[in-house]
């Protein structure tokens, strides 16, 4: 089963404290509309994880795992297992129901929403410009975040990742809280991405409408498997 990481960027509206505000938002809507959940049901339910550790909502299962820094780590899974997994801070929980209207407007557009059934494209067969890419990988490092200013004014952080499949590798940007979703050793899926060419080389990204899935899959290769195959993948980012 699938994790699904959010992913979109642009100006801050003035309603939210932030911009990875703004996205996170959008991110728990999103997960409300895919699965048919009324938007209110589910922020109560992670309201009442992030109080007693533990909570059911239609077919998920919530869990705060961690608390730490007024924020909160949550993995939803369901029967079949992983859903997602986030950070939400303390003050947004302390709102009343901020996924309301954005979860509205995505019910206009739940076609949208629905997964792919293309098959994930090799990492050797990706080109610049290419878009709507599906890829699956395995996360082999990821680069400390770095504070940069994008062009609206507002601040971000943004990692490098460098992820293989079984013949070749790409770099990965991550922006902001992603970063901290994914891990090196997990298997992932890039939806609907696209390939840019940054600094003389490839780069896989992850547009407005993009998200990452952490997926388990036991017969994906080990980093192990990977370094032995492909003796050519960069030691470090």
């Amino acid at each position: 089963m699938r994790s699904m990481i959010w992913a979109g960027r642009g100006r801050v509206p003035g309603k939210y404290h932030s911009y990875s505000e703004m996205r996170l938002v959008g991110y728990l809507a999103r997960i409300s509309v895919k699965h048919r959940i009324d938007s209110e049901e589910f922020f109560t339910s992670l309201v009442d994880a992030w109080k007693n550790k533990k909570s059911i909502c239609e077919n998920l299962a919530i869990e705060c795992r961690e608390k730490m820094q007024d924020q909160g780590v949550f993995l939803l899974t369901s029967g079949d297992g992983w859903v997602a997994q986030f950070p939400i801070p303390e003050h947004v929980l302390r709102q009343t129901n901020p996924l309301k209207e954005l979860a509205q407007d995505m019910l206009f557009k739940e076609p949208a929403l629905a997964k792919t059934d293309t098959e994930p494209l090799q990492i050797k067969n990706l080109r610049a410009k290419m878009k709507h890419v599906r890829v699956k990988a395995r996360v082999l490092e990821i680069s400390k975040p770095r504070e940069v200013l994008t062009r609206f004014g507002s601040q971000a952080y943004v990692s490098n990742a460098l992820i293989a499949d079984n013949a070749e590798s790409i770099e990965l940007s991550l922006w902001n809280e992603q970063a901290n979703a994914v891990s090196i050793g997990d298997v992932i899926e890039i939806e609907n991405g696209h390939v840019a060419y940054f600094r003389g080389k490839r780069q896989l990204r992850i547009g407005r409408n993009g998200e990452i899935n952490i997926v388990k899959d036991k017969d994906f290769p080990s980093i192990q498997q990977l370094r032995k195959t492909s003796p050519g993948l960069p030691k470090q980012l």
